[in-house]
């Protein structure tokens, strides 16, 4: 939840540079959740398959939201 909840906060924020800002937060919590379900898949909470998936599914987020950063810094410096 902390992910869309930190990209929603940035984008409600008057300057790009704040949006960035909350973006890399974003980043950040997206660290935490992996290493949450590798721990969560090491203690036996989830099966292998299951965190296999959503460590998949991670990256992707992940991936979109380095993109956007990159297009946004882009886009502020002509």
């Amino acid at each position: 939840m902390s992910i869309p909840a930190n990209i929603a906060e940035g984008f409600a924020r008057k300057s790009r540079k704040e949006f960035i800002q909350f973006l890399y937060i974003a980043l950040g919590s997206g660290a935490e959740l992996e290493t949450h379900l590798l721990i969560a898949q090491r203690l036996g909470y989830a099966k292998d398959n299951e965190t296999r998936k959503l460590l998949q599914e991670l990256e992707e987020v992940m991936r979109m939201t380095h993109a956007l950063v990159k297009k946004l810094k882009d886009n502020s410096n002509p």
